[in-house]
């Protein structure tokens, strides 16, 4: 299959060349950049140097159509509603790495967001690229909207829970701790590496954006549910671990939880479930999962407050972002969805 990426100059446009271009099954063929066209892909990406020739082009559609089958849409949030719909008229498919089409309610964008959807009747026809939740969808999907770094981190360590119905969907409090590298290669003073070294910073405290797609995939396990959820930025580049306070509605045995979180990612790729009584890592770290695609999700129990804790780590970069489009594409090809992928992460790091 021919891949162009539409963006391709940022982390996530990074993250995708480095992954497709070691793809058995793909063959990149463009790669646009408005800023950087005519340069060579390795100068702005250093780790690709030796992989690959190509230069960045501009946007033309007319050469995407003749170059490519699929497209991936690495562009600032608010730049795909206008972008994918010419694409998909063009006989393409999309992977749209940005926001643009992740939720259904078009009203969320004005309230999340703080802008109206120009596509509002498209938000439909999207499949919400989570694998583990939207597998049979995305085979025959056209346009596929890949979830939220944190959305994601959320979303895998409390879905077992809500299918299940062993929590109040009242009271769910998610805590993430999250690398700079999920606020883009262009820093803002917040995201400047002096001012967030040696610091723990929350940020959007409440009304964070990611709510809307947690509550809307989250629904549709097991009804509605309402989700409050706080980042910190924190002194590390790539990684989230999500810290998740849920409240059961009845007591639960360790063998409950096991046997709940098997029953639903027993036979998934990417999700490791980790629990240990030995060692430094007895619960999902995101230093363990650093350069991977997968999703570590453990648990523990506080007899104490009655409450169950939920924790998730993952790479922003990979599972979060590139890694998860690449999943798409693999179950879109019909191919071992784990291609490309099978990576494990460095220890030490």
């Amino acid at each position: 299959m021919k891949i162009g990426i539409i963006g391709g100059s940022g982390y996530v446009g990074s993250e995708l060349l480095r992954l497709l271009l070691m793809h058995p099954e793909v063959e990149v063929t463009m790669v646009t950049s408005r800023q950087n066209a005519g340069e060579f892909i390795f100068n702005m990406h250093p780790n690709l140097r030796g992989l690959t020739q190509l230069k960045f082009v501009p946007q033309d559609l007319s050469e995407l159509q003749k170059n490519c089958d699929l497209i991936f849409t690495a562009t600032p949030h608010g730049g795909s509603q206008t972008l994918v719909p010419p694409l998909l008229e063009a006989g393409l498919k999309v992977i749209d790495m940005s926001a643009d089409f992740r939720l259904k309610n078009p009203a969320d964008y004005e309230t999340y967001y703080g802008w109206k959807h120009v596509q509002p009747e498209m938000l439909k026809q999207a499949v919400y690229g989570l694998p583990e939740l939207h597998r049979d969808e995305i085979k025959s999907a056209q346009l596929i909207a890949c979830p939220g770094c944190e959305a994601t981190a959320a979303i895998l360590g409390l879905a077992p829970l809500v299918r299940a119905g062993l929590v109040d969907p009242d009271k769910i409090v998610v805590d993430l701790k999250v690398g700079s590298s999920g606020g883009g290669s262009k820093p803002s003073v917040a995201s400047h590496h002096p001012e967030r070294s040696n610091g723990v910073r929350p940020y959007k405290v409440v009304g964070h954006r990611h709510i809307a797609e947690v509550e809307q995939e989250l629904a549709l396990l097991g009804g509605p549910v309402k989700v409050s959820f706080t980042p910190h930025a924190v002194n590390m580049v790539r990684g989230i671990l999500a810290t998740i306070h849920t409240f059961p509605k009845q007591p639960l045995t360790s063998k409950d939880l096991w046997r709940t979180l098997r029953g639903m990612y027993g036979n998934e790729p990417f999700i490791r479930l980790v629990k240990y009584l030995k060692g430094p890592y007895q619960l999902p770290d995101p230093k363990i999962v650093m350069g991977t695609n997968f999703c570590d999700v453990g648990f523990e129990s506080d007899e104490h407050a009655g409450r169950l804790i939920m924790f998730s780590a993952l790479d922003n970069m990979v599972k979060g972002a590139a890694g998860q489009g690449v999943q798409c594409l693999n179950i879109l090809m019909g191919i071992d969805e784990t291609t490309s992928l099978k990576s494990t992460g460095f220890h030490p790091i």
